[in-house]
């Protein structure tokens, strides 16, 4: 066996006659820009577990973080480190919490249980 007929991804061009033959429902995609391949292949994978092919469906094409990267911070010091190199490569960079590397509760957190309380039984257990 030659290795041309192992490694069929040597040249973009149509499919080679034999995988085609082995295969059923390819579809080739990418987004409009070129952008970001695993990206649109995320948006594209969690339309399609939202997806039944009957009913129509809504999804954003971009999450709050787009085709960004993110640095997570926890201190100062951290964000410090990140901004010189972000400079250092010429990188573009926002700071989306303004500076507040603070964590804090989000409002929608339970302030007390949702558990019902226990109830002791007639014999105090």
């Amino acid at each position: 066996m030659k290795i041309k007929e192992i490694v069929t991804e040597d040249k973009n061009a149509d499919i080679p006659p034999r995988l085609q033959q082995a295969t059923v429902g390819l579809d080739r995609f990418r987004d409009q820009q070129f952008a970001d391949r695993i990206y649109e292949l995320n948006r594209v994978m969690m339309a399609a577990a939202m997806a039944d092919g009957v009913s129509p469906i809504t999804i954003d094409p971009e999450s709050w973080a787009g085709r960004n990267n993110i640095a997570a911070p926890y201190t100062e010091v951290e964000q410090k480190i990140l901004t010189q190199a972000f400079d250092a490569v010429g990188s573009h960079f926002t700071d989306l919490n303004r500076g507040n590397l603070r964590s804090e509760e989000v409002k929608s957190t339970n302030k007390v249980s949702p558990i019902a309380k226990y109830k002791k039984n007639q014999f105090g257990i």
